[in-house]
């Protein structure tokens, strides 16, 4: 098993209080959310972002430190598996001209309404069953994306960036230290399906044979 890693710290926030959407989604906000459309990424918070926009605050700063941990250079291969709109992917083409990026994602909104840069380099895909050969990226990344599968789709996910990947792989999945944690995600939680105390992950990861550096997303 890999490293655990933020490689996070400038990564967009939520700037409202998770308390106060955790008292007001519903499970038809979830329903609505699980659709990954545009109430999912550009409509209500109660319901998604509220506005998935590009900031190059947030996202260069991102890109730099995953170029800068990986070694990544101009003759890399980076998948993002769940890349919405391409935001990371056209960092790290800013960054690294000449890189060979792909990303894939489940949502047909967001592959619509990605930068323009990154548009041939995208695709609809689920991470349960990636299009692409074996050892094909020397970095795949999955930003809160492998937790919206149940556990057996999950696992396949897992297994699927394993096989893709011939170098590094990064992921970030909910979950929780204490029970409060755990309450205060179950509340919040929107499209996850598959969260777990961060030592059930690690047994997980030995389960399904992942290797590469994660991240939680903890609901504080």
């Amino acid at each position: 098993m890999g490293q655990l890693i933020n490689l996070l710290k400038y990564y967009p926030q939520a700037s409202r209080p998770i308390d106060c959407r955790a008292q007001l989604v519903t499970d038809q906000c979830r329903e609505v959310a699980s659709q990954f459309g545009e109430s999912y990424f550009d409509g209500d918070r109660l319901t998604g972002y509220g506005g998935y926009h590009y900031h190059p605050r947030f996202w260069r700063k991102t890109a730099e430190l995953m170029i800068e941990y990986y070694g990544l250079d101009e003759g890399s291969c980076v998948l993002d598996v769940g890349c919405a709109k391409g935001f990371l992917l056209y960092e790290l083409m800013y960054l690294l001209p000449g890189i060979s990026v792909v990303g894939l994602d489940i949502s047909d909104y967001a592959l619509v309404h990605a930068k323009p840069e990154v548009k041939p380099f995208v695709a609809r895909a689920n991470a349960k069953s990636l299009p692409l050969p074996d050892n094909s990226f020397d970095l795949v990344i999955a930003i809160n994306v492998l937790h919206s599968l149940n556990k057996p789709e999950c696992a396949l996910g897992f297994k699927e960036i394993e096989r893709v990947s011939r170098r590094h792989a990064f992921v970030v999945n909910d979950a929780w230290h204490n029970n409060e944690q755990k309450q205060r995600l179950l509340q919040w939680n929107l499209t996850g399906k598959t969260f777990m105390h961060v030592d059930h992950w690690s047994v997980f990861f030995k389960e399904v044979g992942y290797t590469g550096d994660y991240w939680w997303f903890i609901a504080e």
